[in-house]
């Protein structure tokens, strides 16, 4: 788009909204009217009126049951391609007192990012997704608009000895994975995406663009963990790249209840925390056929990525886990970068163009997580097969802790769940149609209440990532501190309160909220 049909767009925008919504729009019109006296190049904006208003909006919502129509719309979608864009925005939202949404992947679990209670903007970083790799000093820019999967496409394009540690989904963004912890299979050898964090530039209330330095100690440790929504935009990440062998090794081991796999699992609780950080094994249960005659069972798959060879994995599996079984036959060997094929389902001789690819199926869901301290019993774990044999498409995914995440401490950065959780737990409900949602939703609140006696308590701890706005929520960002406590307690637990000074101290009107940011005491 040309300077100056983008400008014709803007204004042609501008006059549509104003005669749709009347009177009523008048603080939306002098919004547009400011964007355009603030930057020097044009900043695309859709209004609801928009040919392409649809298709922007929902181009990166993965959640089907946030797509309703009753579901909340935004006055505008702001989609900034210059980081002075970004700026401009955040000035004439607050001039103009916008709630302002920002997006970088869409696939916040509870819509945060794209929904409010009240009339909002959204501004969709989707634009800002250059990725810089600098293979010498094993560092990388990442805009806060690309995706995991392109972060891993450009580390291997550049180095098969560099990964980084960050999520299995490749088509979830940058901005919101880092900024809330961020953990995937390499998280036992490297910690979190968060975690290798070392410089990061961001937008502040005033539309100020500060990097480490400028922004100080305190705002730079609340953005790696303690979601960055809350404080600013975050427009780019300069991270630290991790070694990795020119060969790992995974395999995926699948087991029935019929075939031992509750008695696995108990063994696992035990073993998995404590293996070498270099292995990974995660197990994955859902719903499948126990037989021809349609009956159903659950299934227990442990799915694991090993930093080494196929010789040194087996080794070390008889010698600490011989109840799975494992042997040669079972693993393959592969690059680090085909492993990000593997453990999403695709054929990791595929090309790695796949890994680009913004596209995934929607779908209806609702998740959950905990984190789990002491091994849970046996007759604990068959009341959860219990509960998934009830629904058709249910998914639970105990991911180990342990190694590296065991030596940094709980105050490191805002994401305080380390030395003693042995694993966390993803509950997942999917389903086909909007009339299945309040079953689903019931269904799930109940597997969460029967897991109470057996995770985490006082608080009962939640990964930010995993939003949940069951465990608590406000109106339009409006919580006190106390209010904000219910939520942000069990996200961050003793970090929180820290969380709630530098927000006071960076954005002490509130501007920057959601319905579970961070609070302001300036603001209660």
């Amino acid at each position: 788009m040309t300077t100056y049909s983008s400008s014709l767009f803007i204004i042609l925008s501008l006059l549509v909204f104003s005669l749709s919504f009347g009177n009523s729009s008048s603080i939306h019109s002098n919004f547009l009217q400011c964007l355009s006296q603030q930057s020097q190049t044009s900043i695309p904006v859709y209004t609801p009126n928009s040919g392409n208003y649809t298709t922007v909006l929902e181009s990166t919502i993965q959640n089907l049951r946030l797509l309703s129509p009753t579901t909340p719309k935004p006055y505008l979608i702001v989609t900034p391609l210059l980081e002075s864009h970004v700026q401009a925005t955040v000035i004439c939202a607050r001039k103009n007192n916008m709630q302002i949404k920002i997006r970088s992947g869409g696939h916040d679990y509870d819509g945060l990012s794209y929904l409010s209670d009240v009339p909002f903007v959204i501004v969709d970083l989707n634009n800002l997704r250059s990725i810089t790799v600098d293979v010498q000093n094993e560092t990388a820019w990442i805009q806060s608009g690309a995706t995991i999967g392109e972060v891993y496409y450009n580390v291997a394009a550049k180095s098969r000895t560099l990964g980084f540690p960050a999520g299995v989904c490749p088509t979830v963004g940058v901005g919101g994975h880092f900024s809330g912890g961020g953990y995937g299979t390499l998280l036992r050898s490297f910690g979190l995406a968060a975690d290798q964090v070392i410089d990061a530039r961001i937008v502040n209330v005033y539309g100020k663009i500060l990097d480490k330095k400028s922004m100080g100690e305190d705002l730079f440790w609340a953005i790696r963990g303690g979601g960055g929504a809350s404080f600013g935009v975050v427009l780019s990440w300069k991270v630290k790249l991790v070694p990795v062998p020119p060969t790992v090794t995974v395999f995926t081991i699948a087991k029935t209840l019929q075939q031992g796999a509750t008695e696995l699992v108990h063994k696992w609780q035990d073993i998995a925390y404590n293996l070498p950080k270099e292995l990974f094994i995660r197990v994955i249960f859902d719903v499948v056929n126990a037989n021809d005659n349609g009956d159903k069972t659950v299934q227990a798959a442990f799915n694991s990525i090993y930093l080494g060879s196929v010789e040194n994995l087996v080794s070390l599996m008889n010698a600490r886990f011989p109840e799975l079984g494992l042997e040669s036959k079972d693993c393959t060997e592969m690059s680090w970068v085909q492993s990000t094929l593997y453990f999403n389902g695709f054929p990791v001789n595929g090309p790695l163009e796949i890994l680009l690819d913004r596209t995934q199926p929607k779908r209806f869901y609702k998740a959950k997580s905990d984190y789990v301290k002491v091994p849970i019993p046996t007759v604990g774990l068959e009341g959860i097969w219990k509960r998934l044999l009830e629904e058709d498409q249910p998914v639970v995914i105990f991911s180990p802790y342990g190694g590296k995440m065991s030596e940094i401490s709980e105050s490191a950065t805002p994401f305080p769940h380390r030395e003693g959780n042995l694993y966390k737990i993803q509950y997942l409900a999917y389903w086909e149609g909007l009339e299945e949602t309040e079953k689903q939703l019931s269904w799930i609140r109940k597997l969460y209440r029967y897991m109470a006696p057996f995770v985490s308590k006082n608080p009962r701890q939640a990964y930010l990532n995993y939003r949940d706005v069951d465990i608590g929520q406000s109106k339009n960002g409006t919580a006190t501190y106390l209010q904000g406590k219910v939520w942000g307690g069990n996200y961050f637990k003793n970090n929180y309160d820290r969380l709630v000074h530098v927000k006071t101290k960076v954005d002490p009107e509130n501007f920057f909220r959601n319905e579970q940011s961070i609070p302001s005491v300036a603001n209660a």
